[in-house]
C-alpha cells in the first residue's frame, strides 16, 4: 500500500469530496458565500481562492493519497486570506498564526495514520515558513460533518483557549511544541479528522 502527501493545487482540487469541492464557507464572507451558492458559482469561487492564495502565499492545503485514491485532506491559510475568519465573535486570529480551516479523512482510511501524515505535513510546512502557531475557531456543539473543528477535540490535542466563547472559542497551538505533541496529539487528531468526514466517498483518481 503506497501513500503520498501532496499540496492542494488547481490540478487536484477535484479530488476533494464533492461537498467540500463546492464549499466556500471559509473562502468567502457570509454574504458573498450565499450569493455564490445561489448563482451556482461556488466551485469557481473555490478555484479562484486556491489560485490567488497559492500565488500570493503558497501552499494552503494537503491531500493524502493511498494507492492513488484520495484518502483525506486539510486546508489552512493566514487569516488575511480567510474572509469568514472575521465573522466569528472571537476573531481576529493572531497575526503570527495560520488558521486551521477544515480537514477530513475518508472513513475506510481512519486509524491508518492518515491524520498523522497530514498533521506532520502541515507542521513541517508551516515551521519551514517561520509560522509560530496554528489557531482555529472551535465549535462547542461539534456537529459531525460540519466545516468547523469541534472545540473539545482541539483541546484534547493540545490547543489552548486564547479567547473563550459559549459556542465559538478561539484556540491556539504553538508550533514550537510540535515535537512534544507529535505522538499523542496526532493519535487524537486522527480521531478528530475521522469524526469530520463528510458523507459519501472521495472521487478516485
Amino acid at each position: 500500500m503506497s501513500r503520498r502527501l501532496v499540496n492542494i493545487t488547481l490540478d487536484n482540487l477535484d479530488d476533494l469530496p464533492h461537498r467540500c469541492r463546492g464549499c466556500v464557507f471559509w473562502e468567502l464572507d457570509p454574504v458573498s458565500r450565499d450569493r455564490a451558492q445561489e448563482s451556482g458559482d461556488a466551485g469557481l469561487e473555490k478555484e479562484a481562492w486556491i489560485s490567488s492564495t497559492l500565488l500570493e502565499w503558497g501552499s494552503c492545503g494537503k491531500i493524502v493519497y493511498v494507492d492513488d485514491v484520495p484518502a483525506g485532506f486539510v486546508m489552512y491559510a493566514p487569516p488575511l486570506y480567510v474572509p469568514r475568519s472575521v465573522a466569528f465573535p472571537t476573531s481576529p486570529v493572531s497575526a503570527d498564526a495560520v488558521l486551521l480551516m477544515t480537514a477530513h479523512i475518508l472513513p475506510e482510511f481512519s486509524g491508518g495514520g492518515i491524520g498523522r501524515m497530514l498533521v506532520q505535513g502541515v507542521a513541517k510546512d508551516l515551521t519551514r515558513r517561520a509560522v509560530k502557531a496554528i489557531e482555529a475557531f472551535g465549535d462547542l456543539k461539534g456537529e459531525e460533518g460540519g466545516c468547523m473543528v469541534p472545540a473539545d477535540y482541539l483541546l484534547s490535542v493540545g490547543f489552548k483557549t486564547v479567547r473563550p466563547h459559549h459556542r465559538y472559542p478561539r484556540l491556539r497551538l504553538e508550533l514550537k511544541s510540535a515535537l512534544s505533541w507529535r505522538e499523542d496529539v496526532e493519535v487524537a487528531l486522527e480521531r478528530l479528522l475521522g469524526s469530520m468526514t463528510p458523507e459519501g466517498a472521495l472521487r478516485p483518481v
